[in-house]
């Protein structure tokens, strides 16, 4: 069986890809250069781990693995010379940001409860591991940040972290949380893609 250390590592470079897609997707939406590619996948990628890393003061995941820049550096590149072929670029950036951000929400929730031991803090840090990269990648790129749409995205990486948390701490198999944490995020936030779910918004209200 799969030992907890062999699954979140290949959870994250996983993560690490599909978010390095996301991010060059974008970058391509706005026509930018290859430099400007590899810029936009590595901020989404790297930008939640990050602040999450920061936040609790650890060494920076990715500063641990080199490997994992070069990895979403080639994510990009491929994506310059192929996004062209692509007819709905947007509706590929949307699933991609999706899957991130189902394996992120646990990833980044293992890491702070593993560290921390707070069931709050570990449900906070994967959802911001799972959302932050996004919202920066956006914020550059002069894009409505998917963290503040109507549409449920952030909701999507506090349950699934939620789930992992609530798993872990009655005591069931750490595999076992992990998949079942990064599913129900994946699960909602494609529900929210395909049904146009959204939680109800503000609306003015004359005294």
């Amino acid at each position: 069986m799969l030992s907890l250390s062999a699954l979140l590592g290949a959870l994250g470079w996983a993560g690490t890809a599909v978010f390095a897609m996301a991010g060059a997707l974008t970058a391509s939406r706005k026509q930018l250069d290859p430099i400007g590619f590899v810029l936009i996948a590595c901020v989404t990628a790297f930008g939640g781990g990050t602040i999450r890393d920061l936040v609790l003061d650890r060494t920076v995941f990715w500063l641990d693995e080199p490997a994992l820049v070069l990895m979403a550096s080639a994510v990009a590149l491929v994506v310059f010379f192929t996004a062209h072929w692509v007819e709905r670029r947007f509706v590929l950036l949307l699933w991609a940001d999706a899957v991130g951000m189902a394996l992120f929400a646990v990833v980044g929730a293992e890491a702070a409860y593993s560290h921390t031991g707070n069931a709050w803090i570990a449900i906070l840090m994967g959802t911001i591991t799972a959302t932050f990269g996004g919202l920066l990648r956006d914020m550059i790129c002069a894009e409505l940040p998917l963290l503040l749409r109507k549409e449920i995205y952030a909701t999507a990486a506090a349950a699934g972290a939620a789930l992992f948390v609530v798993m872990t701490a009655l005591g069931l198999p750490n595999t076992v949380a992990v998949c079942a944490g990064m599913c129900l995020a994946f699960a909602i936030r494609a529900a929210a893609l395909v049904r146009g779910w959204s939680l109800p918004a503000y609306t003015a209200r004359t005294n």
